[in-house]
């Protein structure tokens, strides 16, 4: 998030939702507080904005959002040894794993994406990212071919068998779910629930640049946001009105580390193994759930920059692209994305 721009500032584009539920404006509450509360989370820091008449109700709205975190830690982190997550990847071949709802919703919803998008988003690329060093276990050389075939080996989404009437999965055997493509957007949406739980209608939540807005303001204003830029692309600066709305971004700036003389983006190409190739840097999605958002953006960072543009506008896609690659232009929008641009 980033502060509203002084009068000196360039004018920012405006992204706003084409529809909005005219309840919205119902539940204003002019007379409320914008309350901040947060922490840290997944190794980022997380963060409300709730709009109340008591401020003091923040302080049980925070103890069930850090309860609820907690909660998808315990099953979702591959850092936790006695995660579920961890248990599952761990298990022989063969086991069928009874799994709670939360899990079972990213589960299924990563599985979807995989399929929709050929495997460019993979939940099941554990084995890849652990080798890549973005796992719990850091590296000190770059991997070999027959490392890196060898991780490819135990990837692929489509050998986990889905028992959806008893909500249960099976692992192959060596296979390695990780969740790190989707896992911030569902805690985001999580929150957002927690809030709603609590009669809080307004709210703007956020977990590591992955953002969620319902409602609006005290003045009546939308939570305004931008979009995130990228440091070696030069972009207009973009707004987005989240009411109802989320957004998230992956890009090859947003977490990285070197081995030796190579810089390694943190986003592994589960078709290829390998560090995504340069040409998107930065891909924002918007959408109502910030689950679908976090993975679709995963998605478009992988693909060719025309690629992307299509898939985005193939599946209904708000999106907007920051290309490094030489094309026309540095910034792409998908259909919807233009949709909003004029609204």
């Amino acid at each position: 998030m980033t502060n509203p721009p002084t009068l000196t500032e360039a004018e920012p584009r405006l992204l706003i939702p084409t529809r909005v539920d005219p309840m919205v404006l119902a539940r204003r509450m002019p007379h409320g507080h914008v309350v901040d509360i947060g922490g840290a989370t997944m190794g980022t820091r997380w963060s409300a904005r709730l709009v109340l008449i008591d401020r003091s109700a923040a302080d049980a709205v925070h103890l069930a959002m850090e309860r609820e975190l907690a909660t998808i830690v315990a099953e979702m982190s591959t850092w936790e040894p006695a995660s579920l997550i961890s248990r599952f990847n761990a298990a022989p071949a063969g086991g069928w794993f009874t799994l709670p709802e939360r899990f079972f919703t990213v589960l299924t919803t990563a599985l979807a994406i995989a399929e929709a998008s050929d495997g460019a988003f993979d939940p099941t690329a554990g084995a890849l990212v652990d080798l890549w060093g973005f796992g719990p276990h850091a590296i000190d050389h770059l991997p070999d071919d027959d490392a890196i075939a060898a991780a490819l080996a135990r990837t692929g989404w489509q050998t986990i068998e889905i028992d959806h009437e008893a909500r249960r999965a099976r692992q192959p055997g060596g296979v390695s779910l990780d969740f790190s493509g989707i896992a911030k957007g569902y805690a985001v949406d999580r929150l957002s629930g927690v809030a709603r739980e609590a009669g809080i209608a307004n709210h703007l939540i956020e977990i590591g640049g992955e953002l969620r807005g319902e409602g609006v303001k005290p003045d009546g204003q939308p939570w305004w946001v931008e979009l995130e830029s990228h440091p070696e692309i030069e972009s207009d600066n973009v707004r987005a009105a989240l009411c109802g709305l989320c957004v998230a971004t992956s890009g090859d700036y947003r977490r990285h580390h070197d081995v030796g003389q190579n810089r390694l983006a943190h986003t592994i190409d589960p078709r290829t193994g390998r560090p995504a190739a340069r040409g998107i840097g930065s891909a924002s999605v918007m959408a109502v759930d910030c689950m679908t958002a976090d993975a679709e953006a995963t998605v478009l960072s992988l693909l060719a920059p025309e690629a992307a543009l299509a898939y985005a506008d193939r599946r209904g896609l708000a999106a907007r692209l920051l290309v490094s690659s030489d094309c026309d232009g540095n910034e792409m929008f998908s259909a919807p994305a233009r949709a909003m641009l004029d609204a």
